[in-house]
């Protein structure tokens, strides 16, 4: 799989034992400047569904939700020092998290288009 994207403005990209999540160029338009974020904490499990990010926005205060169930990997920690990175267009920048052990996920919900609405 490539790098997709989901309607709330969210990426996601396969790798090699789980999948990578960041926000997309649609979800920074969305939120607008990030100033404070809140990350899962590592080894948590997630369910479709449940809350993924919640961040302050600019233009709004935001909770972006977990588009697949799994178990928390790896947390990107620098963002909560550094939330200009999750404004950034880079995805070794603006990743949130890495989940393992991951169900639910529903490819015909995902679009390779980064404005997919």
């Amino acid at each position: 799989m490539t790098v997709k994207y989901t309607e709330s403005g969210l990426w996601i990209e396969e790798l090699a034992d789980g999948y990578r999540i960041g926000l997309s160029e649609k979800g920074q338009d969305d939120v607008g400047e990030v100033m404070f974020l809140e990350l899962p904490e590592f080894g948590e499990s997630l369910t479709k569904g449940d809350n993924l990010l919640s961040v302050e926005g600019a233009k709004a205060v935001t909770e972006l939700t977990v588009p697949m169930t799994g178990k928390v990997n790896k947390i990107h920690k620098e963002l909560e020092d550094r939330t200009d990175l999750i404004n950034s267009t880079d995805r070794a920048e603006n990743w949130i998290l890495e989940l393992t052990d991951v169900q639910d996920l529903v490819e015909d919900q995902l679009s390779e288009d980064p404005w997919f609405d």
